[in-house]
């Protein structure tokens, strides 16, 4: 399975701190396999990165095939930085396909 994104694809420090006025909550898209765990997988890995037992706004749809699922998942991010290592983690979730 190919990578979910690729890193010269994440958008950069720069143009994160012009369109975003940290801390903010920012919005990350997943699509991954189809599965009953890969939500608790995707906030996990959040909580995780950014250091909380605060779970974070969430959302779920299983497509109309039943073989793909879309996570919506706002955290709060303090920085820039946060936002780059949390695309790094979550290319890293079992079952992850796609990164937004």
């Amino acid at each position: 399975m190919p990578p979910p994104s690729e890193p010269d694809k994440l958008p950069s420090r720069e143009l994160l701190e012009q369109r975003h006025s940290f801390p903010c909550r920012y919005t990350f898209k997943v699509i991954g396999e189809a599965d009953e765990g890969l939500q608790g997988r995707v906030t996990d890995c959040i909580q995780r990165e950014l250091r909380t037992n605060m779970q974070p706004p969430s959302s779920i749809r299983t497509t109309k095939g039943g073989r793909h699922q879309s996570v919506t998942v706002e955290p709060t991010c303090p920085d820039a930085d946060a936002v780059l290592r949390l695309y790094a983690e979550l290319r890293k979730v079992e079952g992850v396909m796609f990164l937004f």
